[in-house]
């Protein structure tokens, strides 16, 4: 991710704000309160710059932008037009004294309170459907800000003194997108493994986006779907490959109220038309979703939480989504549970899924080796991917990227295997995978061909011989031989170790026939044993 001056200033404020706040809470709570000051920021910066605009009086200036606002609001004769133009263009609108710079100027001269803060996140919940409960996970009169309110008062407001000097809503890029990776990257370590849990690392996420709009790029009206959505990050890659990326729907299932949320926020700071957002606050496998048409996407992007319990329930038999391959994904392990969901909204024609899955699914046994017999007699699986470990926020172990498509050419029933295990950069405490790494793996992932130590094209008749096993080692043999010194070396080497031994051998008798018993009893013992010791 490249750094603007822009986007550098936003991460030292980001961090100066967490810093105000980490001592409080952990990280995995105070994103919350930081994306969300981050984004009643933005929502009330624009606002301001597009009632200059209105008025055709445009400034780069908030301030300015601020005192005209306040000029025609009070207006009895521009009011009532100004909101109704504000609240066509923006879906919001906020009173000019709750607007985040009239907060900032109470805040400077110690008259500010919480209060007026909490309504401005009431009138913007309250202006729009799109709106509706976004703030709702930023508790404002929390104990962990303060014990009394005016401790709280000051921690929010401290805050708020931060990200004021920042130009959110002139910012170049995907602003909450930056803000959040950069949230994630600094502090998953401080907040255990939760904050990783709704975040698939750029890397990743830029490999299976690619592949899943490769050859569509230029296509109009691409639908894309991801049952397990977190943030919302893995989704709006396409508008970074799309060439068409005003034209992308997306189709998102978050079950973390809090996450859904950030999605939502996510949506709109990167512009994404309302009419292209179509995000839900629900449990995946329990209740399917979409059911309303459109059910089938065009891409499928999915980074689920690995091997999670689920109910397995025998009704699920009979549920659509399940039922045709006669058996249930383990209560303990829902990974083809959520895989079986993704490639049933997958479209017939032309749609590609890419999933990113612990290792096991490719040869657990039992149901899943059912299931994954299924897949593979009816060529749903066309690519499986290994990845280096230590690459994601919640997990060290490798990790895979199965790619499945359906109505693949019926006499084509091949997997392409990729091992990927040892493309990447090792960090300090995160390994990662450069832009290099990536293209090598899609260059691979076009050719289709095998390629040394790295990939192999296996027929199904070679999948069948290794009984449905799909681990990456049983088609991509990465062994390499160790370079066999000459005898003369491994002669030098025994004769240097042997003289070693006997110099630090003599060195020990000497140390030891210096040690004498402090009793009789204790010399007895001392003798027997330098005599078991052959000194």
């Amino acid at each position: 991710m490249s750094e603007t001056p822009t986007s550098q200033a936003l991460y030292q404020a980001l961090w100066n704000s967490a810093d105000i706040l980490r001592s409080k809470m952990d990280a995995n709570e105070y994103k919350s309160y930081l994306l969300g000051l981050v984004f009643y920021k933005y929502l009330s910066d624009k606002m301001l710059f597009e009632v200059s605009k209105t008025m055709e009086e445009p400034t780069d200036d908030l301030e300015q932008a601020l005192e005209l606002y306040r000029r025609y609001y009070a207006d009895e004769e521009t009011h009532e037009d100004l909101i109704d133009v504000i609240m066509d263009q923006m879906s919001y609108s906020i009173e000019p004294d709750l607007t985040f710079t009239a907060l900032i100027a109470t805040i400077n001269d110690g008259t500010f309170q919480l209060e007026s803060l909490a309504q401005g996140f009431r009138d913007i919940e309250r202006s729009d459907d799109l709106f509706e409960n976004l703030f709702e996970d930023i508790d404002l009169y929390s104990k962990k800000l303060g014990a009394t309110p005016q401790k709280q008062n000051q921690t929010i407001a401290s805050v708020m003194k931060e990200l004021a000097g920042l130009d959110i809503a002139g910012h170049a890029g995907d602003m909450l997108g930056d803000a959040y990776e950069y949230l994630i990257g600094q502090f998953a370590s401080d907040s255990g493994k939760k904050a990783g849990e709704f975040y698939t690392p750029q890397p990743v996420a830029k490999l299976m986006t690619r592949i899943a709009l490769q050859g569509r790029e230029d296509q109009k009206g691409f639908s894309l779907y991801d049952p397990t959505m977190g943030s919302g990050s893995l989704l709006l890659n396409a508008k970074k490959y799309s060439h068409q990326s005003g034209t992308v729907s997306y189709y998102g299932q978050e079950l973390n109220t809090s996450t859904y949320n950030l999605a939502r926020m996510n949506m709109i700071l990167h512009d994404v038309p309302v009419e292209n957002q179509h995000l839900n606050n629900g449990d995946t496998l329990d209740a399917d979703w979409p059911d309303e048409e459109p059910t089938n996407f065009d891409g499928v992007l999915m980074n689920p939480p690995y091997s999670a319990k689920w109910s397995a329930d025998s009704g699920f038999l009979e549920d659509p989504r399940f039922s045709p391959y006669g058996k249930l994904a383990p209560k303990s392990k829902a990974d083809f549970a959520f895989l079986l969901h993704g490639y049933y909204h997958l479209k017939q024609d032309g749609g590609v899924m890419a999933i990113v899955l612990p290792h096991g699914v490719l040869f657990r046994g039992n149901a899943e080796g059912q299931i994954r017999q299924h897949l593979l007699e009816e060529g749903a699986i066309d690519t499986v991917i290994g990845l280096p470990a230590n690459i994601f926020f919640n997990t060290s172990i490798p990790t895979t990227v199965i790619i499945l498509k359906k109505n693949r050419d019926a006499s084509d029933r091949s997997v392409y295997f990729i091992d990927a295990s040892k493309e990447f950069d090792k960090g300090k405490n995160q390994n990662t995978m450069t832009d290099a790494h990536i293209e090598k793996i899609l260059d691979a992932y076009t050719q289709r061909r095998d390629v040394d130590k790295f990939a192999h094209l296996a027929s199904f008749e070679e999948i069948v011989e290794n009984d449905y096993n799909l681990n990456i080692p049983r088609y991509v043999d990465t062994f390499e031989e160790e370079e066999v010194a000459p005898l003369p070396d491994i002669m030098a080497d025994i004769t240097k170790t042997n003289q070693t031994i006997k110099e630090k051998s003599a060195q020990l008798e000497s140390l030891l026939k210096d040690l004498h018993g402090t009793t009789p009893e204790a010399q007895a013992e001392l003798d027997e044993f330098l005599k078991g010791l052959k000194l």
